[in-house]
C-alpha cells in the first residue's frame, strides 16, 4: 500500500555577499593603523621635548619600578630633597630640572640683578671699611684721644667721615688754613685705610657762621672752607692716598651747618671725607657733565682750532682793552 503522506517541503535561503570576499575587516586593520601611527608619532613628540634628565628618570624607573612607592616623589626622576626648605642640591647629576632651567646652561642675569648685586657688593664693602676704621680708632692711642671728634656713618653717598672743630682742641689755627699737628695726625694715619677700597673720594669743608668783617667781597668762609679741604686732601696723598680717587674738594662755607640751632657752634667747623659709592660717583660725574662722547669732545675741539685760526696774530706793543666800570 502506497505511503499517502506528503513529502516534506525544504526552503533554502542564500546568504549573498555584496562586498566581495573580504567584506569590511579592511576598516579595522586600516583604524589599527592610523591608532599605530598616532601612537608612534606620540613617541616620538615626547622623546624630542624631554630633558636628558627626564629620559634618565624613566630609564631609571624602568629599571627599578619600585623607587616611587619606597622613597615617595612625584616621579622616578623626581629632584626634590627629602627634606624641603633648602637650596639646590649641588650633588644632583640626575632627575627632574627645574621650569626654565636646561642642562649644560647658565641663565644670564639681567641688569637690574647685575646692578642690585653691584650694589650689594658696595654696601659691604663700605661696611667694612666702617669696621676697620672703627677698629683702628680703637686701637690707635693718638686716634682714640680724638674719638669724640670722629664722625663716622654711612649715607645715601657712601661711609661719611666727619672730623669736627671744637673750642679746646681745633683742627685749625683761628681763620687759617694750616693743620694743626694732632689734627694732621688724625688724617695721616686714616689715609692708608681709606686707600684700600677703590672707590673715588670726596672732601668737603665747612666753617661756623662767624663772617669776615668785609662782607664777603674779599677772602670768605667759603675761601676758607675750600683751602681747609684743599689741606685734608694734600695730607691725605702725602700720607698714602691715591691722588686719582679724589673726585671733588669742596668748600661749602657756613652754608650746610652741623648744629642749625647754633650757628656759631664748633661742631659747624669741620671736614667730611666721603668714601663715595660706585653709583653716587657716576651720578656726581654725570651732574657735570664730565660723561661726554669721544665725537662731541673731537667737534668742540675742532671749533676751538677753527676759531683760533680765523683770529689775526695779537700784536705784541697792542695796547690793553680798557674796561669800564
Amino acid at each position: 500500500m502506497a505511503d499517502n503522506k506528503p513529502a516534506p517541503i525544504v526552503i533554502k535561503k542564500i546568504k549573498k555577499v555584496t562586498g566581495g570576499g573580504h567584506g569590511a575587516a579592511w576598516k579595522i586593520a586600516y583604524a589599527d593603523f592610523v591608532t599605530a601611527m598616532m601612537a608612534f608619532f606620540l613617541l616620538m613628540w615626547l622623546l624630542g621635548s624631554t630633558t636628558k634628565a627626564q629620559l634618565q628618570g624613566i630609564a631609571q624607573y624602568f629599571q627599578n619600578p619600585e623607587k616611587v612607592s619606597l622613597s615617595g616623589g612625584s616621579g622616578a626622576g623626581d629632584a626634590t630633597s627629602v627634606i624641603h626648605g633648602g637650596g639646590t642640591d649641588l650633588t644632583r647629576t640626575v632627575g627632574q630640572v627645574r621650569n626654565g632651567a636646561t642642562p649644560g646652561t647658565k641663565v644670564a642675569p639681567n641688569a637690574t640683578t647685575v646692578m642690585r648685586a653691584a650694589e650689594a657688593l658696595d654696601r659691604r664693602n663700605l661696611e667694612a671699611l666702617k669696621k676697620a676704621l672703627e677698629q683702628q680708632i680703637q686701637a690707635n692711642p693718638q686716634l682714640n684721644a680724638f674719638r669724640s671728634q670722629l664722625l663716622i656713618d654711612i649715607t645715601r653717598n657712601g661711609l661719611r667721615i666727619q672730623v669736627v672743630d671744637s673750642d679746646k682742641r681745633p683742627m685749625f689755627a683761628l681763620g687759617g688754613a694750616q693743620l694743626e699737628s694732632y689734627a694732621q695726625t688724625i688724617f695721616s694715619d686714616i689715609a692708608p685705610t681709606l686707600n684700600q677700597l677703590p672707590n673715588k673720594i670726596t672732601i668737603t669743608g665747612h666753617t661756623d657762621a662767624l663772617n669776615y668783617q668785609n662782607g664777603g667781597k674779599g677772602y670768605s668762609n667759603y675761601n676758607l672752607s675750600s683751602d681747609r679741604a684743599n689741606a685734608v686732601r694734600q695730607t691725605l696723598v702725602q700720607s698714602g692716598l691715591d691722588e686719582a680717587k679724589v673726585l671733588r674738594v669742596v668748600g661749602m662755607g657756613s652754608a650746610a651747618p652741623y648744629d642749625a640751632k647754633n650757628p656759631s657752634s664748633a661742631l659747624n667747623r669741620r671736614v667730611a671725607i666721603v668714601v663715595l659709592t660706585n653709583e653716587a660717583a657716576a651720578r656726581i660725574l654725570a651732574d657735570q657733565g664730565a660723561e661726554q662722547t669721544a665725537s662731541t669732545a673731537q667737534q668742540a675741539q675742532a671749533k676751538l682750532q677753527a676759531a683760533s685760526a680765523a683770529k689775526p696774530a695779537p700784536v705784541a706793543s697792542a695796547a690793553p682793552i680798557a674796561i669800564k666800570p
